[in-house]
């Protein structure tokens, strides 16, 4: 069953009466195509509105606009029980004083007029279901004698009984420890290939989204960020939050700057970036993307180093990381290429992102631009859906990305490095008399610049 969501909207209204304009957008302009047979990771952070939107689909809130198509119905006004959905919850709301047979039957011993089956049916059909998830041993417990994973696959099994067009899950593995965790993921996985029923999964876990999702879309404040094959908005993030939510270990980024088509990371050339515009940038380096090199362009401080069998970390920390360390994973046989607690690397282009430093989306450079034109366009050949958020990025009140960056000097890296490059050397028939009060300015900058310091700590107290 194709789901569609066609600007899908929720408010929730301010609680303070003082101030009514507090109102709370939950879910903002939220559009949507998840195709037929497929399983979908709603992924984001605690507050980004993907259980709201779950709950929207599900007919437990109404949206306060938009529309809601299965298939070719709209479902918009009805009422959960005739939608044809199946919900999981997150603490799996079983009847404590029923057993596992029970809990299943119930939903079809609530079905009326033409839907109701008889006794025979239901527990020919309770019982297929129970073999699928493998809970069919089990029948005769009560929930209290099973396990948490156990306890999962009989909310399950409860919301496949019914044969719902639609299966929805709601952060259904947040309970188990992480062996079961990873056990009972690779079940949900089987289950939906077996059955081939539609399904939503919403989880603020990446790894778990991407291991098992069709397609994954990464919300952020109630806004659609990117949606794409999980390896591919890996590969491909759109912007910077994009970039920095996905990724174990996570994405290390360091103010930079872009002048005459090259990357400068503080006073290194780091790498060619043909077709980019000088600007100030973010740089985003997966740890995969550091390769030792003893005139590597790069130089980071060792700080640590982590042996993690085949591979190795390296801990290390820049003057323009944003984040407090750096993590590289090289190949254990390059340990020998550090020297002195210093570090050099060089860059794999294919794993370094570009953001604008004011709107934190992707500037693309080099084999970059081709490689995601290529993306899209068999994403689109394929009938998949593919979408990244086009215009002002939403921001949270503590979004501290800002705050974070190097500020102990007004001037930006794109300034400074045009101060490092070659200057044009003043013409010989000048006499020195003319030279010398350029000179004398150059040595005042230092004496200039104590004022502005100056008031920049008073503002600072203020």
């Amino acid at each position: 069953m194709k789901v569609v969501l066609q600007h899908l909207t929720k408010i929730f209204p301010s609680r303070n009466k003082k101030d009514p304009n507090g109102e709370v957008v939950a879910v903002n302009d939220f559009n949507l195509e998840i195709p037929d047979g497929k399983l979908i990771g709603l992924l984001g952070p605690s507050g980004c509105g993907k259980s709201t939107t779950l709950f929207m689909i599900s007919g437990l809130e109404a949206p306060t606009g938009g529309k809601i198509f299965f298939g070719d119905d709209d479902v918009t006004s009805l009422s959960p029980e005739n939608r044809g959905i199946g919900l999981v919850f997150q603490n799996y709301a079983l009847y404590p004083h029923m057993t596992v047979q029970q809990n299943i039957l119930f939903p079809l011993q609530n079905l009326k007029g033409e839907n109701r089956l008889s006794k025979e049916e239901m527990l020919v059909r309770a019982n297929e279901v129970a073999k699928l998830v493998q809970i069919d041993e089990y029948m005769n417990r009560k929930p209290s004698e099973l396990s948490g994973g156990q306890q999962q696959r009989v909310a399950i099994a409860r919301a496949l009984v019914k044969m719902p067009r639609v299966l929805l899950l709601d952060e259904p593995l947040s309970n188990l420890d992480a062996r079961l965790r990873l056990q009972t993921r690779e079940e949900i996985r089987r289950i939906q290939r077996d059955t081939k029923i539609t399904t939503i999964f919403v989880t603020h876990d990446q790894e778990e989204a991407m291991s098992i999702s069709d397609y994954i879309v990464v919300m952020k404040l109630g806004v659609v960020m990117q949606t794409g094959k999980p390896q591919w908005v890996y590969d491909d993030p759109a912007n910077l939050f994009v970039a920095k939510f996905l990724g174990t270990p996570p994405i290390d980024v360091l103010s930079g700057c872009v002048v005459g088509e090259k990357l400068y990371i503080g006073e290194e050339c780091v790498l060619d970036v043909k077709g980019v515009e000088d600007q100030d940038v973010y740089v985003g380096i997966r740890p995969e993307g550091f390769t030792l090199n003893d005139k590597g362009r790069l130089t980071c401080a060792v700080s640590g180093i982590d042996v993690m069998g085949r591979d190795i970390s390296i801990v290390s920390t820049h003057p323009a990381s944003i984040n407090p360390l750096i993590r590289s994973i090289i190949s254990s046989d390059e340990i020998g290429k550090i020297h002195d607690g210093v570090a050099k690397f060089d860059l794999k282009e294919h794993k370094v992102f570009l953001f604008n430093k004011e709107t934190e989306e992707r500037v693309y450079f080099g084999k970059q631009v081709e490689a995601h034109e290529a993306m899209v366009a068999q994403m689109k050949e394929e009938g998949e859906f593919y979408s990244a958020h086009e215009g002002p990025l939403p921001r949270e009140a503590d979004d501290k990305i800002r705050a974070n960056a190097p500020v102990a000097e007004k001037k930006s890296f794109f300034t400074k490095i045009k101060d490092i490059l070659p200057k044009k050397k003043a013409p010989e028939s000048a006499p020195e008399e003319e030279q010398a009060p350029a000179e004398q300015q150059e040595g005042q900058e230092p004496q200039e610049a104590i004022p502005a310091e100056d008031g920049e700590k008073t503002e600072s107290k203020e």
